[in-house]
């Protein structure tokens, strides 16, 4: 069914201006990307409020007036229990809006892209139906990228898989943010964790994984979650993490991000931590030269983020190191039948045509990520261990937005910038995070003409997130399609509300004259007085939660019964399969977790090779 109702009641198209009328093709294109059972629930929830608006005035809402569809909306507005499935509605359509009007206010500033470094990169259907290598890394992100620069440097014939594409600087620099997000991301980004409540997971596919579309930022593992590692896990990586960590900040070029291209969103949380005393400061990240472009999370335009495949797949490859893209792998393949028990011995890769190729080898690296690996590990006859796929951690997330009487223009600096660490001993990390222009996650209040007022003060928002470090409430089932679920735990939803209140208590000591909450029955609060009184009535589960940073789910650890891998990262029950992604932490890093995914890859490794 045509979307163009639905979309002109949501953002109150009355025809005056041009850019309103192609939200709809471009909100086709979003929807295109996401699976069939997203796409499914927002066109019914679309044909839902065209079945009201005709049995309320005998027309559909695209054959309504403007101020027809607003009555239309504001009716259903008195309903709290449709908030929430309305605000569902709203994302898609705000970053198709977003998209729109951005293009139409003007062209995008061009960042000149540097040539990036090579690397060996060839098609699944370019590579030959059966082939051997010493070693396969499945997977090219963050663990993958790691893992397959170790064991290069060390003489081994190395094949690393990706099921997604290479993406090149200057390709991101062509085209729309919101274009390269539906590529760049699973499943159009559109990847949801099951549960009470549901947590939108979004996840990178392509040649460097995630690292491609993250923040940035660079946080070293803390001590103390080493500590915990250790002793109650028996994770013997973490001792090895020291010169890790270090290892990976060099190559990854890792530093406090510059005050001259922080920008006003950045520099409105150091002013309100200031204010309140609170420990603040720019955040460490992997981007020297940073142009504060703000389009970290969907490539850099300009080279500057050190993404894996930027910094340490060149190495792999100029080490030897062949990377094959498009690539599905179907299965490890073993060989039961060998003198001391099974042994890995290759890899099933389907093609994107159908077709299948054979990599035979004696070393496989899982490096698939979190919440991939454990199918894979299933379709391998490798999923025996019942902790598999369990003790999924990921860091629960909300975001604040305060509205100020002069511009922020919070697109126009560095996308994370600040981190606020008052909170980080309670579980609680506050980081500054803007967006490019049209890929707001923050969903904004209101309906109709409510909705466009807002869509178009946007430049007056400072917005903040807060993730909390969870306790390990989820699990990762299926074999062919991933089903995760996750339900919030009770300490975990308290520490989001704390975060709420805290987020905004910094955000007025800024000057924001409100703050917009997330909440869809509580969107405002013009003091910190108002916005304990909203947080007085609402629980964790009526926020706008986000989740990131998913790991735990093939843990290593001593304990045979506990961990699916053994205390070096092999997994239990076979011989030459190594774990070497986020999947193999053993509990939530409580941080953001590029370098200590890329600590945990560079351990195992060694230690394999040390063997």
């Amino acid at each position: 069914m045509s979307l163009d109702g639905l979309v002109a009641a949501l953002i109150a198209d009355d025809g005056t201006e041009g850019w309103p009328a192609r939200v709809p093709r471009r909100l086709e294109t979003v929807l295109g990307s996401m699976p069939m059972p997203a796409r499914a629930g927002l066109r019914a929830a679309a044909g839902a409020l065209d079945a009201y608006a005709l049995a309320r005035d005998g027309r559909r809402l695209a054959q309504l007036t403007a101020g027809e569809r607003e009555s239309v909306l504001g009716s259903l507005g008195t309903r709290p229990a449709l908030l929430p499935l309305l605000d569902v509605l709203k994302v898609p359509v705000l970053l198709a809006a977003g998209t729109e009007r951005m293009l139409h206010q003007g062209a995008r500033p061009l960042f000149p892209a540097p040539e990036d470094p090579p690397l060996d990169c060839i098609p699944a259907g370019e590579w030959p139906a059966r082939s051997t290598a010493d070693a396969v890394v499945i997977g090219s992100g963050a663990g993958g990228a790691a893992a397959a620069r170790t064991l290069a440097r060390a003489g081994l014939d190395v094949v690393v898989l990706e099921e997604g594409h290479h993406h090149s600087t200057a390709s991101f620099g062509r085209r729309t943010p919101l274009d390269r997000f539906a590529e760049l991301y699973r499943d159009g980004g559109a990847t949801v964790a099951l549960g009470n409540p549901p947590l939108l997971l979004p996840v990178g596919r392509a040649v460097g994984g995630t690292t491609v579309v993250n923040s940035g930022t660079c946080y070293r593992t803390p001590d103390h979650v080493l500590d915990r590692w250790t002793s109650e896990f028996g994770f013997s990586p973490a001792e090895r993490f020291g010169p890790c960590l270090d290892e990976a900040e060099r190559t990854l070029r890792v530093a406090p991000q510059p005050l001259d291209v922080l920008g006003n969103n950045g520099r409105l949380a150091l002013a309100g931590a200031e204010a309140l005393g609170w420990a603040a400061s720019p955040l460490r990240r992997n981007a020297p030269g940073c142009k504060g472009s703000c389009q970290c999370v969907v490539g850099c335009p300009t080279g500057a983020k050190q993404s894996v495949q930027l910094s340490v797949l060149p190495d792999a490859c100029a080490a030897g190191a062949r990377i094959v893209t498009g690539a599905r792998v179907r299965r490890i393949l073993v060989d039961a039948d060998r003198p001391g028990g099974a042994r890995a011995a290759g890899v099933l890769v389907r093609r994107e045509d159908g077709g299948e190729l054979e990599i035979l080898a004696p070393l496989v690296v899982v490096a698939a990520g979190a919440l991939q690996s454990p199918p894979l590990l299933r379709r391998s006859g490798l999923g025996g261990h019942p902790r598999l796929g369990r003790n999924l951690s990921v860091h629960p997330a909300t975001s604040v937005a305060g509205r100020f009487a002069e511009p922020v223009t919070a697109w126009e600096g560095v996308l994370q910038s600040v981190g606020v660490e008052e909170l980080h001993d309670g579980g609680v990390l506050i980081e500054a995070t803007a967006t490019p222009p049209g890929m707001g996650s923050f969903v904004l209040p209101g309906l109709g003409g409510e909705l466009r007022r807002e869509l178009e003060a946007t430049d007056r928002l400072a917005t903040l997130g807060a993730m909390i470090a969870d306790r390990p409430s989820g699990r990762v089932i299926g074999r062919d399609r991933t089903l995760i679920r996750y339900d919030l735990d009770r300490r975990d939803a308290g520490r989001l509300m704390r975060s709420v209140r805290a987020m905004g208590r910094l955000l007025f000591a800024a000057g924001a004259e409100e703050v917009l909450t997330g909440i869809p029955a509580a969107p405002r609060a013009r003091g910190l007085a108002e916005l304990d009184a909203v947080l007085a009535g609402v629980t964790a589960r009526q926020l706008h939660l986000s989740a990131y940073h998913p790991t735990g789910t093939v843990a290593a650890g001593s304990s045979p019964e506990r961990a699916p891998a053994d205390e070096t990262g092999m997994l239990r029950g076979v011989t030459g399969v190594l774990i070497a992604d986020a999947s193999v932490l053993p509990g939530c890093p409580e941080v953001n977790p590029q370098l200590s995914i890329m600590a945990a890859a560079l351990a195992v490794t060694e230690a394999y090779l040390e063997g």
